[in-house]
């Protein structure tokens, strides 16, 4: 086929960054003539793959998407008035255009480095402030992953701060059953009883440390909580209401009737309902538990200039810090999709919620009104957007025959009763069709004009309380302030569009254009989760060949595509392993073996599986020490559960033995749990499955290009051995697997299955000579950087043949002695030259962990290469006297353009120095809003909610 057919694919050698020539002078560098001899001595040959992967021929960019587009014409769009916590929505196109569909925002990483984070953290304020404002709380979080694991989240939190010992955890019956599914696969490992129940009838007999109720409930009926709330205090339990927060507009917030928490998702603000996916839940609580709240909190605090400036506050990466001792193991948020949310409420303001949640209810009292004529009954006397529907015993066919022909869907709760939720895409011209198909005919008795009459609010506790009261949400309802408002904040942040963002273990490659396109298709974005599975046939499609792509990339028997974060396959994939040992009769198998190098979530996703952590030490090469390892495996191995490692090791080394490893976990009646953060390392080099894993989850916001987003959305799906199938999880209202034992652990049966477009569109383009050379050019980039550093900062960890895998780590702990230099010093003085940080302080403190991906050019590479060369030169010169220890260039880096301007100049350096480190920053400067920014001082002055409006002048 010719090079120029529109079918013929050069997408890889667009995703790859360095040509023909450039992989060859990096050869040269290191020594080799060819690509394939630096694998062969890098990758040990035990492990290689035979063949090549067996997946379809690479497409290009223009077939991909037009074979796409056929599978998503396979989905039927339906208004689905199904509710159960998801609703269509309207995204306005200011806020789809230039957020969602916008690398500026989508690019960017987890604002650990909050000096070039500003703008993200600034949008993630105002959604602290609107979570806040809704719920009538005093603290919210910047978003957690769906509605149904922030519930989880807050059942675990709960169980930790209640005194009284109890071990039941009361669910009100009213819940949405996915909500309910999942606290009882969360609650299961842990020992923890969950009551299922009516509020009203609970006895508080035995005694509860917590519970969580649904407001409005699932089938739309508004309950007086009050009493109840008194009574699980009065035991000492922490109540949970999980509420829609655009009821709370209208109705009186749970923190005003003495809810302890609320969780919820923000899914209707503007963002798609996408078969679920992904969409940013909530979290909020009293003041008091600031320090157990899990996720993330963006807090104000202050520059090296005494200006005010924003971070992560108090647990930043709590998971790394405290281990198997964390309350929770999530480790990213849902930052793009809370950021489109704020700023919905930004856009519309509180009148302009208000007037939308008072659109719905009132649509909603004149649906019922003409139900109600039509001679159904309601079962609430009070509702907000939701109505259940009595029907009698032979109206349901009719009735879905009815809905079938006008392509409208309607919760069914059983065979005597439909729910019907309406939106803001809901018109007056729908309600017509909804009493047309109940009444069975088109001829109605009445007219909509005169429902509406005679129609009043079912809003029993209305809400007299403010919200959306500062600044931020009043002054940008305008397309044009929005607009400039929107990119005054997205030029504060250092995104993929900016330059490299060189983390370790985390493999900021490129997130391709085409890849990106299909997200907001409205065949991909407009379908219910819960739609019926002929409706979503294009998406079955998507799912199956995704699965099967992926199944053969890893080696493994299956995927599920149901975690929706890295941390939920951890989770997912050990609570597989739990329920295989006790399938067996195992029950006592709950040791988890965990090297002293792993992520942090590894040891808190084992500790909420109900296992017990026992540290394996490495050896002074950073790989696992083999003598400790069986040590420890012996001992325990009638308890031995499981074995987590990563592969290549976070030392960013592969381990040669590696096949020994597992073989002997398997040999104590161990499973071996792969932690696949390191997988863009392995993809058509190697195979998990092959190697010796039972287990393995995919970082889909990795290795297979979802964008980071600044802080989420990620998938986290897993793959596993034949024998472990039958316990991948399910889910209670759509069924997604023949046969399963853990239940669901996310809200969606798929996940956040909108964005799993980018992986297929990714899979497709490559094919897997594409997929290979990217794996191969992702270890010659790594090991070109470690050359061209090595004599300027030491490389920690080398493998067999003195090299590394596909990124390295930097050993920058003498410079503290030699010139009183810390490696937030060298982080923050990246930024002068225009770079984010490498991964620091981890997996060893004091060094920086550095990985360029595949998609980085040569001169990309280069670049940061020469700025890191650049700072150790300013480093020499404090360690020769030239600079002063206190005040030099890189303890107040990073300088922002009002400190360069001060009239008052008094460093040892020129402001050319500072502002200008290298030639391309005359020609293209990124410029920090902020000075360094004093975490500890927001620690000790927590805040985090917006501040008045002086405070950013």
């Amino acid at each position: 086929m010719s090079q120029n057919s529109p079918k013929s694919s050069n997408f890889p050698q667009r995703h790859i960054g360095p040509n023909f020539d450039d992989i060859q002078q990096m050869l040269e560098v290191l020594g080799f003539s060819h690509l394939d001899s630096l694998i062969d001595k890098t990758v040990p040959q035990s492990i290689r793959l035979k063949t090549k992967l067996q997946l379809p021929e690479a497409q290009s960019e223009y077939a991909a998407l037009a074979k796409l587009k056929e599978i998503a014409a396979k989905n039927h769009i339906c208004r689905s008035y199904i509710g159960m916590g998801y609703y269509d929505c309207i995204t306005p196109p200011v806020i789809q255009r230039n957020i969602l569909e916008n690398p500026g925002w989508y690019t960017a990483y987890t604002p650990y480095q909050p000096e070039i984070a500003q703008g993200r953290l600034e949008a993630l304020l105002n959604f602290q402030t609107m979570i806040i404002d809704l719920t009538g709380l005093e603290i919210a979080n910047a978003s957690l992953l769906d509605e149904a694991t922030a519930a989880a989240e807050a059942m675990s939190m709960s169980y930790g701060v209640c005194k009284n010992k109890a071990m039941a955890y009361f669910v009100s019956h009213d819940c949405h059953p996915q909500t309910i599914n999942v606290l009882q696969t969360r609650a299961k490992p842990l020992g923890i009883k969950i009551v299922v129940g009516g509020h009203g009838t609970f006895d508080f007999a035995e005694p509860i440390f917590g519970a969580i109720l649904q407001y409005p409930a699932s089938d739309g009926a508004i309950y007086d909580y009050r009493a109840f709330i008194e009574k699980a205090h009065a035991q000492g339990a922490l109540v949970t209401v999980a509420a829609d927060p655009l009821s709370l507009t209208l109705l009186t917030p749970p923190g005003e009737f003495g809810a302890d928490i609320a969780i919820g998702s923000t899914q209707r603000f503007g963002i798609p309902l996408g078969f679920g996916g992904p969409h940013a839940a909530y979290f909020a609580t009293k003041e008091e538990y600031k320090r157990q709240v899990p996720g993330r909190i963006v807090g104000v605090s202050k520059d090296a200039h005494g200006r005010s400036a924003l971070r992560l506050a108090l647990q930043t990466r709590e998971q790394h810090i405290r281990r198997e001792k964390a309350t929770s193991n999530i480790c990213t948020a849902q930052v793009l999709l809370a950021v489109m949310a704020s700023m919905y409420a930004v856009y519309h303001g509180s009148d302009g919620i208000r007037k939308i949640a008072e659109t719905i209810h009132q649509l909603t009292v004149t649906l019922a009104e003409g139900l109600k004529r039509l001679g159904y009954s309601i079962s609430s006397e009070h509702f907000f957007d939701t109505l259940r529907v009595e029907l009698g015993t032979n109206s349901l066919p009719g009735i879905l025959e009815g809905c079938q022909g006008r392509n409208i869907n309607l919760r069914i709760f059983d065979t005597t009763s439909v729910g019907i939720s309406l939106d803001e895409t809901t018109t007056p011209e729908d309600l017509i069709d909804l009493w047309q198909i109940f009444a069975l005919r088109d001829n109605l008795p009445f007219t909509r004009e005169e429902l509406i009459s005679c129609s009043s609010s079912h809003l029993p506790f209305p809400r007299t309380s403010s919200y959306l009261t500062h600044p931020v949400f009043n002054r940008h309802h305008s397309e044009t302030k929005l607009l400039r408002y929107l990119h005054q904040l997205e030029t504060k942040d250092l995104s993929l569009t900016t330059s490299m963002i060189p983390l370790g273990s985390c493999t900021m490659k490129l997130n391709a254009t085409a890849e990106m396109i299909p997200v907001t298709w409205e065949q991909f974005g407009k379908i219910h989760p819960f739609a019926p599975l002929w409706q979503t046939q294009g998406y079955q499609i998507l799912f199956e060949q995704l699965e099967g792509w992926l199944a053969e990339i890893t080696g493994f028997a299956a995927i599920s595509l149901q975690p929706n974060a890295g941390s939920q396959g951890e989770y997912a994939g050990l609570l597989v392993i739990r329920e295989y040992h006790e399938s067996r009769g195992e029950r006592q198998r709950n040791i988890c073996l965990i090297p002293s190098s792993a992520h942090g979530t590894n040891p808190a996703s084992a500790v909420m599986c109900g296992m017990k952590v026992i540290a394996v030490a490495c050896d002074s090469q950073g790989n696992i020490d083999l003598n400790d390892l069986k040590t420890k495996a012996e001992k325990h191995q009638s308890e031995l559960a499981a074995l987590m490692v990563t592969y290549p090791s976070t030392h960013g080394v592969f381990e040669e033995t590696i096949q020994e490893i597992c073989a002997l976990v398997h040999s104590y009646g161990g499973q071996v749990y792969m932690d696949g953060a390191n997988m863009n390392a392995q993809v058509g080099i190697c195979r998990p499955g092959d190697i010796g894993a039972d287990v393995c989850h995919l970082n889909l916001h990795k290795t297979f290009c979802i964008p980071h987003g600044g802080g989420g959305p990620g998938m986290g799906p897993i793959g596993v051995a034949g024998h472990l199938v039958p316990f991948l999880p399910g889910h209670p209202v759509v069924s997604t697997t023949e046969q399963c034992q853990i239940g669901a652990v996310s809200a969606a049966p798929w996940g956040s299955a909108s964005i799993l477009v980018i992986s297929w569109m990714y899979i497709a383009m490559m094919g897997a000579d594409g997929l290979t050379e990217a794996t191969k050019v992702a270890i010659l980039n790594a090991n070109y950087i470690a050359h061209r550093l090595s004599s300027y900062y030491p490389v920690l960890y080398k493998g067999k043949n003195d090299l590394v895998a596909h990124e390295c780590i930097l050993d920058l702990r003498s410079l503290k002695k030699s010139a009183s230099i810390e490696v937030d010093d060298i982080a923050k003085r990246l930024i002068d030259y225009g770079f984010h940080a490498p991964t620091v302080s981890w997996p060893v403190a004091g060094t920086i962990m550095v990985e360029p991906t595949e998609s980085e050019s040569k001169e990309e590479i280069d670049r940061f290469c020469d700025a890191l060369i650049g700072i150790r030169g300013e480093i020499s010169a404090i360690e020769a006297g030239k600079m002063d220890v206190e005040d030099n260039i890189l303890k107040n880096a990073p300088h922002t353009a009002q400190s360069l301007i001060a009239e008052d100049w008094n460093h040892s350096y020129t402001r050319t120095q500072a502002a200008y480190p290298a030639p391309w920053t005359r020609t293209h400067k990124f410029w920090p809003s902020v000075g360094r920014v004093d975490a500890g001082f927001g620690d000790r002055n927590f805040v985090c909610s917006c501040l008045p409006m002086e405070a950013y002048s």
